[in-house]
């Protein structure tokens, strides 16, 4: 069992025990806010720019459903999105669908014309019964040498950098650190970008641009502090702002309303009272409700490294100032730990990652929880948004449990479903 919990571990994107924290702001824990938000249904984008109520409206629908523009043979973790996925996100009235679309490592996905091109006609279709739909694609802090060394550096890139084309594809080496911090980091021959290296700016902006080509008219970003960590956060983030900057122009031409979010799992970064994002996303972070024999947890201001309360000032990319970054909550997926099924007090709950605790507890139990954690946040924090369950790789153990997990009713379509997407859609309304 050890050795395919290890398997596990080593195929999924990590984020939460490798997030580092260590230059974050110190930023108080903010006493409870009472201002209320109401979704108004307005989803209007207007030349670029994204006004502070659209945005929390689009946040307000969010539900992450990993890999749903991925088809067969073109999955990282062995699984796509399906007919009754997308009923079911027309059903619920899903606005944000998180995560849709990426690759962790296996960069070489990009040399086959069937993968992007499926996804599009999935985006397509999918716009054709609701148009406001922003897909979201993720580019993780990982880069494997035996994927990005297949792929050739389109003119395009050199162009957008100020530079002459050339033939040849990216050099692993020119975009991890020279000095070989983070090498090997998710296993032999990969590493995180540093982003105080052009190579790793023209990485993550030909990635960007071959998303949004796509249809995707949002970028999870992934630890963002892990790839700047190499210089670039000391250099008042110049790389990382100058390769967000470049996708941003681009996005006037190849996003299909001009725009695009940008978020990273962080609080917020504030460059000379500047937001980096759009928003922010982090894990739950859940405390366990020790002794209960439903493994209860439930969301808590100032528990471990949880930024309820925490997200920062500043102006954002569309030009509005905000007191506090809005953000979004999601179930994260990191594996299991040493101590499955108890209480510690650490990154895992009950010794699982988040969206595998949600799969494992009972749905009557599931239901309540999402609905506490929605009162919870409108309470302390309403800031804050619970990106909804819909769709990703989990660790599973018992009789409720299925990888991936999938809120689906569960029918003949969907037999593992987990029976919370008629909750969602209630919450929703």
């Amino acid at each position: 069992m050890k050795r395919i919990v290890l398997l596990v571990l080593a195929l999924l994107p990590i984020a939460c025990r490798q997030t580092d924290t260590s230059d974050w702001p110190e930023i108080p824990v903010t006493p409870e806010i009472k201002t209320e938000w109401t979704n108004t249904g307005d989803y209007t984008i207007q030349n670029g720019v994204i006004t502070e109520q659209v945005l929390r409206n689009y946040l307000s629908r969010a539900i992450t459903e990993a890999e749903y523009l991925n088809s067969a043979g073109y999955a990282s973790n062995g699984y796509y999105g399906t007919p009754d996925d997308e009923r079911m996100l027309l059903n619920v009235g899903a606005k944000f669908i998180g995560r849709s679309l990426y690759t962790w490592n296996g960069e070489n996905r990009f040399n086959i014309s069937g993968w992007l091109q499926t996804a599009k006609e999935k985006i397509d279709r999918y716009h054709i019964m609701d148009p406001d739909a922003i897909f979201q694609g993720a580019i993780f802090e990982t880069v494997s040498k035996a994927g990005v060394e297949q792929i050739s550096i389109p003119g395009w890139v050199f162009e957008a950098f100020g530079k002459e084309p050339e033939n040849r594809c990216f050099s692993f080496d020119a975009i991890r650190d020279e000095n070989g911090k983070y090498l090997n980091q998710w296993g032999t021959g990969t590493a995180v970008p540093d982003m105080s290296r052009e190579e790793a700016q023209m990485w993550f902006y030909y990635v960007a641009v071959r998303y949004m080509e796509t249809g995707c008219e949002a970028l999870h970003c992934g630890q963002v502090n892990l790839m700047t960590s190499m210089g670039d956060a000391a250099n008042k983030y110049a790389g990382w702002r100058k390769m967000q900057s470049l996708v941003r122009e681009a996005a006037k031409t190849k996003s299909r309303r001009g725009f695009v979010l940008m978020d990273a799992h962080c609080p917020g970064i504030v460059v000379d009272g500047q937001q980096l994002f759009d928003f922010a996303a982090y894990p739950l972070r859940l405390k366990e409700k020790e002794g209960s024999s439903e493994k209860e947890a439930s969301l808590q201001k100032g528990y471990l490294d949880s930024i309820i309360g925490k997200t920062v000032a500043g102006t954002t990319p569309s030009g509005w100032y905000t007191d506090r970054l809005p953000y979004i909550l999601e179930f994260d997926n990191f594996g299991t730990s040493s101590h499955p099924g108890q209480a510690r007090n650490d990154h895992f709950v009950w010794g699982y990652d988040e969206i595998s605790w949600i799969g494992l507890v009972t749905e009557e139990y599931a239901r309540t929880f999402v609905q506490a954690s929605m009162d919870y946040l409108k309470k302390v924090d309403p800031m804050g948004y619970l990106q909804m369950p819909g769709m990703r790789v989990a660790v599973m153990t018992n009789k409720y449990g299925s990888n991936p997990y999938r809120c689906n009713t569960k029918s003949e379509a969907c037999p593992k479903g987990r029976n919370l997407e008629e909750t969602i859609k209630e919450l929703w309304k």
